[in-house]
């Protein structure tokens, strides 16, 4: 089988092209059942699909006969569709990985290694998640299970065995870094986050510790909302009352699924207004983008993508380089494996014809002799005659061939045939073999 990985991360592009690509939880199992089921060629083709704030990735795995092209330019039309951009406009921004290259890459993503913020555990989960999901859409197949759970393997090795994630610093904890340096005191702000998602519940874990006067949570859905709220002491809200309310509030963080910002500049200008320019902080988690890009040139507003917490999440990065170089020779360990088990499946097909050959001679040498034996024939006679026919049978191919090279070519295939044939068995002590 070949592998192949196409995918755009924050190193290749800015946050609001990421945005253009992202696909939310929901959309995944129908997203990926209309790509299969828009490729004419390479029927067998597997897909997995890997959204998240800081990448879109697709993994994909077709047949070992079939042009590495016939599975990747439909891989890379369907894409730009969904962002609505034309072929050329994704791949100066994306990246295309094969077999070797694209094991090693997902190996290093479930690690930690190709993150933002290195060592980050969360993109774990977020990439069991997408094969859950592929897994039920019914696009994958045994390469990429395969490929995903060594993935998992090193991953939880790279955890184990070494300090990756040692001082880590999260989105959310850089979040609240940032906001104290805004705030003089965070026990006097008040909070509001806008979600109800994975993030959320990280970033309102690290705010909460700080003791803020206040908390609110406003979602889409109000029972969801309260039932995160509780757990933070917090007051939810309805998404439908966060313009009359976000006046309220110093700090507020997003991370929705939304694929339409949900915070506009009139309602920040409104809020500010009456808050009489008092300073806001925001920082939106969300890809696409909760809160209107223009909120960020107000002059009392301090807003903070994912992408500006990149600068804060690097120091710490820093500090663990050290454990990168002992995390990268696990990773090369399982690209080896991988790449064997790989070159193990490429050779099922020879194998499986091989046996079928046996068993057609085998068939129709025992039909044979059944008929000689039912004729009244010597037992000792027929049984010798079948082994005959079955050794000459599975020696023709390798004969014929050293009969017809000749030079340099009979040399390497002799070396060949002698592998294949002249093994030699070790004798037992019991046969004499023994010292």
């Amino acid at each position: 089988m070949t592998v192949l990985t196409l995918g755009l991360n924050h190193q290749t592009a800015p946050v609001d092209l990421r945005g253009r690509f992202a696909f939310a939880p929901e959309q995944l199992q129908p997203a990926l059942r209309s790509f299969i089921g828009g490729l004419r060629q390479a029927t067998r083709a597997e897909a997995a699909l890997l959204s998240t704030c800081n990448r879109t990735e697709l993994y994909l795995a077709g047949p070992a006969d079939a042009a590495p092209q016939a599975l990747l330019q439909p891989a890379v039309d369907w894409l730009a569709g969904h962002g609505g951009v034309v072929g050329p406009q994704l791949r100066d921004h994306a990246y295309v990985l094969e077999d070797r290259e694209a094991a090693r890459h997902a190996f290093r993503v479930a690690a930690g290694l190709d993150s933002m913020v290195l060592g980050e555990p969360q993109i774990l989960g977020q990439m069991k998640q997408a094969v859950r999901q592929a897994d039920a859409a019914g696009t994958l197949g045994s390469t990429l299970h395969q490929l995903f759970q060594r993935s998992f393997s090193v991953a939880k090795e790279v955890r184990t065995a070494t300090e990756i994630g040692a001082h880590s610093i999260s989105m959310a904890a850089a979040s609240v870094r940032l906001a104290a340096q805004l705030f003089e005191d965070l026990a006097e702000v008040q909070v509001l986050f806008v979600g109800a998602g994975e993030m959320i519940e990280l970033v309102a874990t690290h705010f909460a510790a700080r003791r803020p006067k206040a908390i609110a949570l406003a979602n889409r859905t109000l029972e969801r909302g309260e039932k995160l709220a509780s757990r933070f002491g917090a007051t939810a809200l309805r998404l439908a009352d966060l313009p009359a309310r976000l006046h309220e509030f110093d700090i507020v963080v997003s991370s929705t699924a939304s694929t339409l910002p949900i915070i506009g500049l009139g309602a920040v200008e409104r809020a500010l207004k009456a808050r009489r320019h008092r300073p806001m902080f925001m920082v939106d988690l969300a890809v696409p983008r909760d809160i209107e890009p223009e909120v960020a040139g107000l002059p009392d507003v301090y807003l903070y993508t994912v992408d500006d917490l990149s600068a804060q999440v690097q120091t710490a990065g820093e500090k663990r380089q050290a454990a990168v170089a002992q995390a990268e020779a696990i990773v090369d360990a399982g690209v080896q494996s991988f790449a064997h088990w790989l070159d193990q499946r490429a050779a099922v097909p020879l194998i499986q014809a091989l046996n079928r050959q046996a068993d057609d001679w085998r068939a129709h040498e025992m039909a044979r002799a059944r008929k000689l034996l039912a004729r009244g024939e010597n037992v000792d006679e027929v049984l010798d005659m079948l082994s005959r026919a079955l050794t000459q049978k599975m020696l023709h191919g390798a004969m014929a061939e050293l009969h017809a090279s000749d030079g340099a070519q009979r040399e390497q295939l002799a070396q060949t045939v002698s592998r294949l044939f002249l093994r030699q068995t070790p004798r037992s002590p019991e046969r004499g073999g023994g010292l």
